[in-house]
């Protein structure tokens, strides 16, 4: 087996396991009462806890299937982890997805791969000093703040998913924006990861993007919430690689035309998702938030 063909068979596992993963941590959400105690609920979950096992495993095959190809390779082959994720919420719930679903899925997963593969940042500096972030992390955090409290309010299930998974996909971006430099700092020790301030900001804003993912799963469809984390994670970390670590998008002309199509294909995809199945799913407690 050749290495890129490897590449392709251990990213599209990857995949695989992160849908699985999805599917069952919001099978588990989904049936926490929002007055109960979430997170100790969840920890007593089985499913829950299967799910983070899948999310463990994905990860691994991810980091082979880099180790063994392009980013430009396995980045939009992860993108089709939404693809698996759908129709295998739909099974286990006792629903059928609708043509227009799969229509909006492939639009946005191919949208989001054509981003990916025609942005194709350059890589620029990982050790940004603090007074450079303070702005691009301060605009990503209002927006953060503004989603999360708007997805806590008793609004439309379909809107608080996608509100609440895209608040947690912008954390993971944050996440992902400093994940080199502290990785890069892993051989100098374990005092040179501590005393970092970018590793307990990685800390955080992942731990953060966990519990508002997780309360994206529990108010609303997988439809709604997995699509925005989907496409908030890249593009958060795009504008904080273009505004701190100067990196840049290699397109000029058309492809700029194209890139910015792309961007608008996802927002529509993601917000028609966030419709097209919350109406259909309301009255399925796998999917549907459980009434306080």
């Amino acid at each position: 087996m050749s290495l890129p063909f490897a590449s392709v068979v251990c990213a599209l596992i990857a995949a695989l396991l992160f849908a699985c993963a999805s599917v069952a941590q919001q099978s588990a959400a989904s049936e926490v009462p929002e007055d109960a105690a979430f997170l100790a609920t969840l920890l007593r979950s089985p499913r829950w806890w299967a799910g983070i096992v899948g999310d463990g495993g994905g990860y691994v095959m991810q980091a082979v299937a880099l180790a063994l190809g392009s980013v430009l390779v396995v980045q939009p082959l992860l993108v089709t982890a939404l693809l698996f994720a759908l129709p295998l919420s739909a099974k286990f719930s006792g629903y059928r997805l609708s043509r227009t679903t799969w229509a909006l899925a492939v639009a946005l997963a191919v949208a989001l791969a054509i981003f990916l593969v025609i942005g194709d940042p350059t890589e620029g500096n990982i050790d940004a000093p603090f007074r450079e972030w303070v702005v691009p992390l301060g605009i990503l955090l209002a927006v953060v703040a503004a989603a999360a409290a708007a997805g806590m309010t008793k609004i439309d299930p379909g809107w608080r998913a996608l509100l609440l998974g895209g608040a947690g996909g912008i954390l993971y971006g944050v996440a992902v924006a400093f994940t080199k430099y502290v990785v890069e700092l892993v051989p100098r020790g374990l005092w040179a990861v501590l005393s970092s301030w970018q590793a307990w900001a990685l800390v955080a804003a992942g731990l953060a993007g966990v519990y508002l993912q997780q309360r994206g799963f529990q108010v609303g469809p997988l439809s709604a919430s997995l699509p925005a984390l989907t496409i908030a994670e890249p593009l958060a970390a795009v504008f904080l690689g273009m505004t701190v670590l100067d990196e840049r998008l290699r397109v000029a002309g058309p492809g700029l035309v194209v890139v910015g199509c792309s961007v608008a294909v996802m927002l529509v995809a993601t917000i028609g998702l966030s419709r097209s199945q919350a109406q259909r799913t309301s009255g399925i407690a796998a999917i549907s938030p459980v009434s306080s």
